[in-house]
């Protein structure tokens, strides 16, 4: 794998930042924690690991066995995107305080970690909620979606950070949410029509930033849907 190679797949949103992996000169990469990784002072950085290993890319001698939490098999499981978490202690975890953020109404709380009442405008059905009961915190990407489009390569704090990250979430009617499933865009779109734009363009912006993997066709839908 060439340098411009690795450096294209550069994750480009700093909020990723941990401790680099290390594209060495020689074009060999070093994980964090393999027994090199401190020597290499000339390298280009990268994020995920997803694209250069299924792309053939070799890690350094103690790479893999530094990297205990990269799933290693194609079976998806729910529970290996922890969420939803209170991430600042507050008690209200990134539903409710979504659910808070979104709300253009005032709100009532059934305690003081969970929100109630409020007022919502579901952008996959243009509809008016006020219970936050009738309401799912969808994820635009899903996790199903993302896990087999290079997130089963992530890291686990990867994976937590995606599941919460609100770039990614919408609160939308639950029936609408389930109906969606685990589909991409080339399978499902919100039924508001007027809203297919800014959806599509926001799933590729997700997925260009957490680096998964995109079908040309789903280029090719935005391109029509945002021409109409």
């Amino acid at each position: 794998m060439s340098l411009a190679l690795c450096a294209l797949l550069s994750c480009s949103d700093a909020s990723l930042a941990t401790e680099p992996t290390k594209l060495s000169r020689n074009k060999i990469c070093h994980a964090p924690g393999s027994q090199y990784y401190a020597r290499v002072k000339h390298f280009t950085a990268f994020q995920n690991l997803a694209f250069y290993l299924q792309a053939g890319g070799r890690l350094a001698k103690g790479s893999s066995s530094a990297l205990p939490e990269l799933a290693r098999d194609n079976k998806y499981q729910r529970k290996l995107f922890v969420h939803w978490i209170d991430s600042d202690g507050d008690c209200q975890n990134t539903r409710h305080e979504l659910l808070a953020k979104l709300s253009t109404g005032p709100l009532t709380y059934a305690t003081p970690c969970r929100v109630d009442h409020g007022r919502w405008l579901d952008p996959y059905t243009n509809k008016v909620f006020v219970d936050a009961q009738q309401l799912d915190i969808d994820h635009l990407i899903p996790l199903k979606w993302a896990w087999d489009h290079g997130a089963n390569l992530w890291s686990a704090p990867l994976r937590r950070q995606f599941a919460n990250d609100e770039r990614n979430l919408f609160a939308v009617q639950a029936s609408t949410n389930r109906d969606k499933g685990a589909a991409g865009p080339l399978h499902w779109l919100p039924p508001n029509a007027a809203f297919h734009c800014q959806y599509i363009s926001r799933f590729i912006r997700i997925s260009l930033i957490y680096q998964l993997r995109l079908s040309q066709k789903i280029h090719h839908l935005q391109e029509r849907k945002c021409a109409d």
